[in-house]
């Protein structure tokens, strides 16, 4: 019994952290009177909840999660992207 209440306790962050993230792109894509400073601090908040979820995934939510959060906002406010120098 107690592996299975820890497989279900992981799904159940798991599902948390993913309705976190698409509900924050959704206000990120979607709220219109969202200023670029409060959309950097949903994202900021987005990080520290994930982190309360899964306190060992953070290098998961930068390699995974806030590229995903940077493109809405990058397009959302017309942010030029970059190119890396090789």
């Amino acid at each position: 019994m107690g592996n299975e209440d820890a497989v279900r306790t992981e799904e159940r962050r798991v599902r948390r952290l993913r309705l976190l993230v698409d509900v924050t792109a959704q206000v990120l894509a979607e709220d219109e009177k969202l200023t670029l400073c409060e959309a950097l601090r949903l994202v900021d908040a987005a990080r520290t909840a994930a982190q309360r979820l899964f306190p060992e995934g953070d290098d998961t939510f930068q390699l995974v999660i806030r590229p995903r959060l940077d493109r809405i906002i990058f397009e959302r406010f017309q942010i030029p992207i970059r190119e890396p120098f090789n």
